[in-house]
């Protein structure tokens, strides 16, 4: 494909005439390069400018990098070589700027419209409830979504749920505004509705940017940019200035072009990096006072309770599991088993596992499908600012309670059933903290495990591979003294086995065994070692959950 080259001139940005559009901020990007890790380029020397107050669409065939240069634009994944600059500000001070929406859906579905935009808001801005109030309602009129402000998102349509992922974004009025695909399966009315609307937001003055296969929406653009196969940049400008440049009179037949033709048209030798001036205006005031981490954590527990109390199903799974274990210990085990000459005295040793098996189960199901299921949100709440501590408190907040509550009730039944025997209020007391460290501790693998796994799916699998060393490497199926180095070894890796030696101490359950018998030295510890042993599974592993969450909120390859 013989088209000709742009000028070095189409890569300038217009003349510093004064400040940027009002509101708006221009993006001067210099030699933005990004390999993938098989060596592969992704963007390869790209160059540009974008400035405010325009509709700016980034297009090209797939495999382009389209979304990797508006990702490295946004600073959600930056380039590996150049650098971004906003209107002179550097790109390590633009966050409180710059909204990104990702294909994906980026908002809670159970809660209606408006209180999940608040929600939002709240996370995103330190203000009163009326300036919040404020900002969502200004957000929902501009996006044309104040009738559904009660509605719940996920009755909405898909374009009307696009365009509440745009409201969640503009609710800070950030000067440049990226959309990653906004208008993909959509039909063609909802499509034309988002895209008036991002023209009635550039119009207002914000930088839009946003990629699209859509010829529709790329005629209503006021600037296209144009990427060839291997992130290679040929030009920008209006989309009647593209196709003239590129020698094409359609764009369909400009992308059979850059599809048929691997080397495709190139940009000027000289049209480098150093032929773009470097923005000099000064950047104009934005909101960019964040919540604090402990405000930030109150809204996020509100917002978890909210949504948990909303989702019948998984509220009734998340009380009823309990309940119905509760009732199956009452009915597997037989009433004073811890009787001195009890027939059976290793009845004593399975209702101290079981107990102890229990909490660790339960904490680890709680955390299991709590980050996994809501990566996106995650990640687009951690570019708005949200801290991963304050996320991962608001989880425990959330989850701990219940876990609390259930024990209480394991402990509580068990008694009034004979299941267990008759203790002092001092035994009671260590035997439901020793219950909740290792439910703690549990919570905290679940966690861990959930941020490591990519979907529900894998949650699944994941499931019986932590529960299955917990009990055959607690000592109680096999006992320590019967386990071989190795088995002994894994044995002390696991918080269960500790917990299990802890519940057997509380209940004395050593002295209703021989002299002779493997379970003779359970529970020879202090409770307070146990205790401490205990507190260090979680804080390692709630370190692990933290690194883990942090790390697939930046989107970083596990």
């Amino acid at each position: 494909m013989n088209a000709p080259a742009p000028a070095p001139t189409d890569l300038l940005p217009p003349p510093d005439n004064g400040p940027p559009h009002a509101g708006g901020l221009r993006i001067t990007a210099v030699g933005l390069t990004r390999r993938h890790r098989n060596g592969s380029i992704a963007l390869d020397d790209v160059t540009l400018a974008i400035e405010p107050g325009e509709l700016t669409a980034i297009v090209g065939p797939s495999g382009a990098g389209k979304t990797t240069l508006l990702r490295a634009l946004a600073g959600t994944t930056p380039a590996q070589e150049g650098t971004v600059a906003f209107s002179g500000a550097t790109a390590a001070t633009r966050s409180s700027a710059v909204g990104f929406v990702p294909q994906d859906d980026i908002l809670h579905v159970e809660l209606p419209l408006r209180r999940t935009l608040r929600y939002a808001a709240a996370l995103r801005i330190a203000a009163s409830d009326a300036a919040i109030d404020a900002a969502v309602a200004d957000a929902m009129d501009t996006l044309g979504l104040t009738p559904h402000g009660d509605t719940p998102v996920r009755s909405l349509s898909g374009g009307q749920r696009k365009r509440a992922s745009v409201a969640c974004e503009i609710l800070t009025q950030p000067g440049i505004c990226f959309l990653d695909e906004p208008t993909s399966g959509l039909d063609p009315s909802a499509a034309a509705d988002l895209i008036a609307s991002l023209q009635r937001m550039s119009a207002a003055g914000s930088t839009v940017v946003f990629t699209t296969h859509s010829v529709e929406d790329i005629e209503r653009s006021d600037r296209v940019v144009v990427l060839a196969p291997g992130g290679r940049f040929l030009t920008q400008g209006t989309p009647t200035e593209v196709l003239d440049r590129l020698g094409a009179t359609t764009f369909p037949e400009l992308y059979e072009r850059l599809t048929g033709d691997p080397a495709g048209p190139v940009a000027e030798p000289g049209a480098t990096g150093s032929r773009v001036a470097a923005p000099t205006s000064s950047r104009p005031e934005r909101r960019s006072d964040r919540p604090g981490a402990v405000r930030q954590w109150l809204v996020l527990t509100r917002r978890s309770a909210d949504n948990l109390i909303r989702n019948r199903l998984t509220l009734a799974i998340l009380l009823g599991s309990p309940t119905a274990v509760i009732a199956m210990f009452a009915v597997l085990f037989r009433p004073g088993g811890f009787r001195p000459g009890a027939a059976e005295q290793t009845a004593a040793v399975q209702v101290a596992f079981w107990l102890s098996f229990a909490g660790f189960f339960f904490g680890l199901t709680f955390g299991l499908l709590q980050v996994c299921t809501e990566v996106p949100v995650l990640r687009r709440e951690r570019h708005a600012g949200v801290r991963t501590g304050a996320y991962l408190a608001a989880k425990l907040a959330l989850l701990m309670p219940v876990l609390l509550v259930v024990n209480a009730a394991m402990i509580i039944v068990l008694r009034a059933l004979y299941r267990i025997p008759d203790l002092s209020a001092r035994a009671v007391a260590q035997l439901y903290v020793t219950m909740d460290l290792n439910a703690l501790a549990a919570l905290c693998l679940g966690l861990l495990a959930s941020a490591a796994v990519s979907s529900t799916a894998q949650a699944a699998l994941a499931l019986p591979m932590l529960c299955f060393p917990a009990v055959l490497f607690s000592g109680a199926m096999v006992p320590l003294p019967v386990m071989p180095g190795t088995g002994r070894a894994l044995a002390a890796a696991m918080p269960d086995r500790w917990a299990f030696e802890a519940i057997a101490r509380h209940l004395d359950v050593a002295a209703l065994s021989g002299p002779a018998s493997p379970y003779a030295g359970l529970g020879a510890s202090a409770a307070a070692t146990y205790w401490t042993l205990l507190l260090a599974f979680t804080v390692g592993l709630g370190s692990g959950a933290y690194a883990a969450v942090r790390r697939r909120a930046a989107g970083e390859p596990r």
